[in-house]
């Protein structure tokens, strides 16, 4: 019994044990859960969906909808009817929920993913209960709601860091780092809405995904490690690496998304020629047009007039600025201002976009286990999404935007 238990403190676990343990609190988990759904659905039937507000007032997404989202918070009722009358202070329930993140954190550096992954989760659970307590209780306060949500940010980031220095020797380490990334920034932009006046609490991987995703991820991944590689030393945990992968793409994209709608609300409002869609359509055809133009170019200098590739290239650079320049003044953006500004303008746009995309690039490639052509992509997409298009819209065929000349015209001369 002492060796077995020795065991389990150290992590010195035969495959059988590895699986168990990881296995057990799912089982009772389970059993709990689905035998609550099934009532759940049956109370459903006869009685309708019980809804629960503050759901209500968080809105919807894609990953984990209304339906379960009520059914969550009607199946832990009872849990929450015990805290309630416990008397613990709501204030208690933030701090355990914090050590209990925190100490995830650090079993999963050690290599214990089914301790990490529970006690994740469990940190969760506690998280989502300690609000309601203080709103039942008419307790809530700021101090709480600050306490609550700086814990929150640390429960993430020591789950993330714990992973991240498990994996620190893997590929897995830059999901572990993308996945901190986007879990900070998602509710920071809805924080920095909230201080500026617009909300912004959409987007589908929110704080409970990200917990249910890593947690069951991580907590049941020892299960097929023990079943397929018992031997690794250092297994992969493969089912905490797709949870992992998913909440670093979902959170980020979630954080993009809300600090796209941010900016949008934010920004004056103004009259456009083509809606968002219409201009990045016609925009990305004026560029793939004005390419196919350029190397067409290329080819019958250099094949029929003998000219040298080099020199070809700059001719068919420049035939190609003219026609990308033209088809966006003409139809994309449906330009009436003055050509020579905007040619020079665009040429101003288009020589910064050609030195961001080979500084890129020539910083991507100081990492030579990542794919070259994957670097040339991951350039182009981002330039062209950060500089190239938002410049052309606001700048280059921006007919609102006045000249320096008529904006020197306006201002009062000296006496």
């Amino acid at each position: 019994m002492l060796e077995n238990l020795m065991a389990w403190l150290t992590g010195n676990l035969s495959p059988s044990a590895r699986i168990w343990t990881a296995l057990a609190p799912a089982i009772l988990a389970c059993v709990y859960f689905l035998g609550g759904l099934l009532l759940f659905c049956i109370r459903c039937a006869f009685k309708g969906i019980p809804r629960d507000e503050e759901t209500l007032k968080r809105g919807n997404n894609g990953l984990v909808g209304y339906f379960l989202r009520h059914y969550f918070f009607w199946v832990i009722q009872p849990l929450w009817a015990v805290i309630l009358r416990s008397g613990l202070p709501a204030n208690a329930l933030s701090m355990l929920s914090g050590l209990l993140g925190i100490s995830a954190g650090v079993a999963l550096a050690a290599g214990r993913f089914a301790l990490g992954g529970w006690l994740f989760l469990a940190a969760g659970i506690l998280d989502v209960m300690d609000g309601r307590i203080a709103r039942t209780r008419k307790e809530a306060n700021p101090a709480g709601a600050a306490l609550d949500s700086v814990l929150d940010r640390y429960v993430d980031s020591a789950m993330l860091m714990g992973l991240a220095w498990y994996y620190r020797d893997t590929w897995v380490l830059l999901p572990a780092l993308m996945a901190l990334l986007g879990s900070s920034l998602v509710p920071y932009v809805r924080a920095k809405g909230e201080g500026l006046g617009v909300s912004v609490r959409d987007g589908a991987m929110q704080r409970l995904e990200r917990v249910l995703f890593l947690g069951v991820g991580t907590a049941l991944s020892p299960i097929l490690e023990a079943v397929f590689w018992p031997e690794e030393k250092h297994p992969m945990h493969w089912l905490a690496v797709v949870g992992l992968v998913f909440v670093a793409i979902m959170s980020n994209f979630t954080a993009i998304s809300r600090f796209r709608n941010l900016v949008k609300a934010l920004a004056p409002k103004r009259q456009e020629a083509r809606s968002g869609k219409a201009i990045l359509s016609f925009n990305a055809v004026a560029g793939a047009v004005a390419t196919a133009v350029d190397f067409a170019l290329v080819l019958v200098l250099v094949e029929w007039a003998g000219l040298l590739p080099a020199w070809a290239t700059v001719v068919g650079s420049m035939l190609g600025a003219v026609v990308n320049y033209s088809i966006n003044r003409v139809i994309t953006f449906k330009s009436t201002g003055a050509v020579g500004r905007q040619f020079a303008r665009y040429a101003v746009v288009s020589g910064t976009s050609a030195l961001l995309n080979a500084g890129g690039v020539a910083l991507l490639t100081l990492h030579p286990q990542l794919a070259y052509a994957l670097g040339w992509w991951l350039v182009r997409g981002v330039v062209y999404f950060a500089w190239n298009l938002p410049l052309q819209r606001d700048y280059v065929f921006n007919d609102n935007n006045a000249s320096p000349d008529a904006l020197m015209e306006q201002r009062p001369h000296a006496a």
